[in-house]
């Protein structure tokens, strides 16, 4: 049987992304990525101090805002030629690190978690914690009352979903839990940003405030309890649900895509970079059984906009890129871009970067029988988050050293002021894949700015040879064998952790009409 369907908006992610997916005999044979609202935020940088980007490019998202400012910081490092001091990288590490933190735990409880677990077995739990006892009070409290929000609507449960009571009551405690970890989290970063969302503290050359003996210790209590959660409850429940209940989807691979990643790179380990946290690569057709690493190159990058809402041209390196909007632009179904990398399409993100590194823990779950797909994005992002927490330690007993020492420094203020003519790029790998920023400066000015983000790696349309984005591809062979519960494609989306853009309303280009959606 063969029938067509879209899910518009796709919830549950940043921003607005609507998937269309051809059905054939219970399975899903073609899709199409489409982000719905477009970003302006390039045109309104031209002709700006350069100085501004980093303030500016961190308005691009509410939820993974810092990284744009350390990207564009980092662009502009290399268009001033500064060099950021020891003092200042470790500072920027511990911030970038507690945004990667409470953003990877907020990804799993509060975006992906319902999607595998049937909220109503609580009702059927018959243990004696109190704790969980109450969640289920709760949860039969909000059902006999009609008000289940945010735990619904949702889709149907279907033969993946878990439904084991004691299972679920106790996922659903730890959706909760997950809730003030977070906030935790986010408390960490504003202790060297000033504030979040939107740090003030990360510029062109470093940082902007010193730190003192009380912050760094209030770091490290906080980072004590996100160590506890990510040890203790984080990453046991990705195991227990991705080696349990999961493990069917996790042995087929659902969600795979085109098995291509990139990793550029980011937290360094040493005042060298010598080893970092996240080593760079490119992977190009995995092989499980001897994977292949090459390294990345920068001038391999181009964007197509041949099914974007853009005018026509040819594949572009970032440098060069635009944002002349053709709304009216005959199969264009997306105002994301298409970058390839050497003219083929990358997957960016947890899984690519564990992939890349080869990380032990990942490639013990391949020689299970696990494949690159859904679930094991899922396992790759616990894994990473460890590995960041761990990380945080270690950068925390840097500083501490670093700071006792004389004519310490966190800033490069040698190189403050914007060159007259110059062009850099800023690469770095936030919780959702290769982030990258490319500046022009003419005249002390921004002369062009562009930003390739990871939602558009892995969210684009398909490119000039008609290639599949990795969302596209990923899609391919699911099964959906009731087209009315399309579960198993949102599953695959929401495991990339999209993160298109912030808006509330989807406008009709044509019509200026708000556009009206059946909430899945």
């Amino acid at each position: 049987m063969h029938k067509k369907i879209t899910i518009d908006p796709v919830t549950r992610l940043e921003g607005h992304l609507k998937i269309d997916v051809e059905i054939n005999d219970g399975k899903v044979t073609d899709a199409w990525s489409s982000g719905t609202m477009a970003r302006g935020f390039e045109a309104l940088l031209t002709g700006k101090d350069p100085r501004d980007a980093p303030y500016i490019t961190s308005r691009f998202c509410g939820v993974c805002y810092s990284v744009h400012q350390l990207a564009s910081s980092r662009a502009l490092d290399a268009a001033f030629g500064a060099k950021v001091p020891w003092g200042g990288e470790l500072i920027r590490n511990l911030v970038m690190g507690a945004e990667f933190i409470y953003d990877h735990v907020l990804h799993f409880y509060q975006l992906s978690a319902l999607d595998y677990i049937d909220i109503m077995a609580v009702a059927n739990y018959t243990g004696k914690d109190k704790d969980l006892l109450a969640v289920k009070d709760k949860i039969v409290g909000l059902v006999k009352s009609n008000d289940t929000y945010p735990l619904t609507p949702r889709y149907e449960p279907d033969e993946f979903t878990v439904k084991d009571p004691d299972m679920v009551i106790t996922a659903v405690k730890h959706y909760l839990d997950a809730l003030k970890i977070h906030a935790k989290a986010r408390n960490m970063g504003a202790i060297w940003g000033g504030r979040t969302p939107h740090y003030q503290n990360i510029v062109v050359g470093g940082v902007t405030s010193y730190p003192d003996i009380n912050q760094v210790e209030r770091f490290r209590a906080m980072l004590d309890a996100q160590a506890r959660f990510v040890n203790e409850v984080y990453i046991p429940d990705v195991l227990a649900f991705g080696t349990g209940p999961l493990w069917p989807l996790a042995e087929m691979g659902v969600g795979g895509g085109h098995l291509n990643y990139l990793s550029y790179g980011d937290f360094k380990k040493d005042p060298e970079g010598k080893s970092l946290v996240f080593p760079a690569g490119v992977i190009v057709g995995l092989d499980p059984g001897n994977i292949k690493v090459g390294a990345v190159n920068q001038d391999g990058i181009a964007e197509s906009v041949k099914f974007a809402w853009y005018k026509e041209n040819k594949p572009v390196h970032p440098y060069n890129g635009e944002q002349v909007f053709d709304l009216d632009k005959k199969d264009a179904y997306s105002f994301v871009k298409a970058p390839r990398y050497e003219g083929k399409p990358m997957e960016v993100g947890p899984l690519a970067r564990m992939i890349v590194a080869k990380n032990p823990d990942l490639l013990g779950l391949v020689q299970k029988g696990a494949k690159p797909g859904a679930v094991a994005r899922h396992a790759a992002r616990a894994i990473e988050t460890k590995l960041v927490v761990d990380a945080c330690y270690d950068w925390l007993d840097q500083l501490l050293a670093e700071m006792t020492k004389p004519g310490f420094r966190i800033h490069d203020t040698d190189h403050w002021d914007p060159p007259d003519s110059g062009m850099g790029a800023g690469f770095s790998e936030p919780p959702r894949g290769a982030l990258g920023h490319w500046i022009k400066v003419k005249d002390r000015k921004i002369e062009n700015y562009q930003a390739v983000v990871p939602s558009t790696w892995n969210a684009s349309p398909r490119c000039e040879n008609g290639v599949r984005g990795q969302y596209e591809e990923s899609l391919i062979g699911a099964p959906v064998p009731d087209p009315k519960n399309p579960l198993n494609v949102v599953r695959i989306i929401r495991s990339f952790d999209p993160c298109l853009a912030c808006a509330v309303h989807v406008i009709d280009p044509k019509t200026n009409e708000i556009r009206k959606f059946v909430i899945e």
